[in-house]
């Protein structure tokens, strides 16, 4: 596969993320993979693993934005090889997140990669959030553990 064929993989995902924030949930999750290694650990928390995992969290993720104008893409960094590539980018929009009635700013720091699958790129990990300044030492300090879910750390 060229960089020509990783870069129409970064248009469609692109594309498939402003339709996320539409509502729409479904070109995003025709970009990743069903392999069981497939995870995502998305703004809104929490770390997901494998298909079933990764395709609701993407429609949870899709319900919470309404009103959502097409994401700005600063490109940190673009690598791929003839079968692995990544992009790290700082996304930028405005949307009615939640319950909120008012449009709000949103920028998040994001991480996808992707793996060639039978000759298709595939997204096998994407991470979003919205850590995209410097923070004070205390900031990685949790607040509060949940005991009944260890994946709160």
């Amino acid at each position: 596969m060229s960089a020509l064929d990783f870069d129409q993989v970064v248009d469609q995902c692109h594309l498939a993320l402003g339709e996320l924030g539409k509502g729409n949930p479904e070109p995003v999750k025709a970009l990743f993979s069903h392999r069981v290694d497939v995870s995502a650990a998305g703004g809104f928390g929490g770390v997901m693993l494998g298909w079933a995992q990764v395709a609701k969290n993407t429609e949870f993720a899709a319900s919470r934005f309404q009103d959502r104008q097409v994401p700005i893409f600063e490109n940190v960094v673009k690598y791929a090889t003839h079968d692995l590539g990544y992009i790290v980018e700082i996304e930028r929009y405005e949307a009615k997140v939640g319950e909120r009635e008012d449009m709000a700013r949103v920028g998040l720091r994001s991480t996808s990669i992707f793996r060639l699958e039978d000759g298709a790129w595939k997204l096998v990990h994407r991470h979003g959030d919205p850590i995209v300044s410097i923070q004070e030492a205390d900031s990685v300090i949790l607040k509060q553990i949940s005991p009944k879910n260890p994946k709160s750390l």
